[in-house]
């Protein structure tokens, strides 16, 4: 036996995160991977069908997260 072949390696879905973790302040849901606060706490915990379900929702998400647009400026104004 080789020694890549002894490497342990899990078969599960992988993590959405893409280290940009701030939750927007009325949707309650992270602007980089679209999962709730309760999602990533728990996401280790969940079977890997629970995974791939949340992960096939995530894309749905996206539009709930209104850019804001124009900046200080605008905001000023």
């Amino acid at each position: 036996m080789n020694e890549k072949s002894r490497v342990w390696k899990r078969n599960e879905i992988d993590s959405p995160c893409i280290q940009i973790c701030v939750i927007h302040p009325t949707e309650r849901i992270c602007t980089g991977c679209y999962r709730s606060i309760d999602e990533i706490g728990a996401w280790s915990k969940f079977s890997d069908d629970e995974r791939a379900e949340i992960m096939a929702e995530l894309p749905d998400r996206a539009p709930r997260l209104k850019k804001r647009r124009g900046g200080r400026a605008a905001r000023l104004k």
